[in-house]
């Protein structure tokens, strides 16, 4: 999608700081991070929100896990524990309309963060 600020980030347009990439999923630094580690993990397709998830690119959920398991293993946080987070449409706080996924951690989380 061309006004989609992940799409470009993904293409290349827009820099981010990249931490993992494959076929399927993009993860980069959040540029405001909650929590001393702060990656939004995105599908390289682009699908609007948790509620456009159909039967036809469900698979790309469980690709966005597999990246958060390994990136917390990678990032020293798997032992202590971290929060995987996505929202979903306005009065869910999405702020930008291409679905992702906020990997958190490296400290004692609170309820309200994330």
């Amino acid at each position: 999608m061309s006004d989609c600020l992940f799409c470009k980030i993904i293409a290349g347009e827009i820099p981010s700081t990249k931490v993992y990439e494959d076929e399927y999923v993009y993860a980069f630094k959040d540029i405001n991070p909650l929590a001393p580690i702060h990656v939004l993990i995105v599908p390289k397709e682009h699908i609007s929100g948790a509620s456009e998830i159909t039967s036809e690119n469900s698979a790309v959920v469980s690709k966005i896990f597999e990246t958060a398991a390994k990136l917390a293993k990678e990032l020293g946080i798997s032992e202590d524990g971290f929060r995987i987070v996505t929202n979903c449409g306005d009065h869910g706080c999405q702020s930008v309309h291409h679905l992702h996924f906020h990997l958190l951690g490296g400290k004692q989380l609170t309820a309200d963060m994330g």
